[in-house]
């Protein structure tokens, strides 16, 4: 999607050969018109697909996943990191290992938002070690849903998560992947 990595090109700041700082339009400050073109090109390379829940994890997933769901029809349920007073019992639970914030998060959705009649696919913003989606794959796997893939916003396809998933057999869509950050500048993959 080359509206996406010109907007990395652009504004993207690169920390080390292993973070992308994007905070000034997905992770903090958010471009919703890139994100309703972000949910347009996962509509359109999932067309061939039933789609009936999108699920994500809060925070920075939850933007590109509601333009998605904007655009098919489709509720939006994202995965919470913390619980609150409304949201205990009745869960679907999973622990994600955080390797940017170094912390392992258990991340809890309602049973009563995904069940085994979903079709589901799983949004995110960042893939890179893949726990993330990990994560949402259990819970969807603990709902008995059907994951159809994953849509990715930014893939750092330097690092082994998507590559993992890959071989397990799940198709996952990234709209930029990321070959390198070294000495300070992304490269893609074509």
């Amino acid at each position: 999607m080359q509206l996406l990595k010109d907007k990395i090109l652009k504004e993207g700041k690169v920390l080390s050969d292993t973070v992308l700082k994007v905070d000034s339009f997905l992770n903090h400050q958010i471009d919703p018109l890139l994100m309703k073109e972000i949910g347009d090109e996962f509509a359109n390379r999932y067309s061939d697909q039933i789609i009936t829940k999108i699920l994500t994890i809060e925070s920075s997933g939850i933007a590109p996943a509601t333009m998605l769901g904007l655009t098919i029809g489709a509720p939006v349920v994202f995965a919470r990191k913390r619980k609150s007073l409304t949201l205990s019992g009745n869960l679907y639970s999973a622990n994600v290992h955080s390797f940017t914030k170094n912390e392992t998060n258990e991340i809890s959705v309602s049973k009563d938002f995904i069940t085994a009649d979903d079709n589901v696919l799983i949004i995110d913003d960042f893939l890179a070690n893949g726990e993330a989606v990990k994560g949402l794959l259990d819970i969807a796997q603990q709902a008995g849903a059907t994951v159809i893939g994953v849509g990715i916003v930014i893939e750092k396809g330097f690092q082994e998560g998507g590559m993992h998933l890959r071989e397990q057999g799940i198709r996952i869509e990234s709209l930029a992947n990321i070959k390198s950050l070294t000495n300070g500048q992304v490269e893609f993959y074509d």
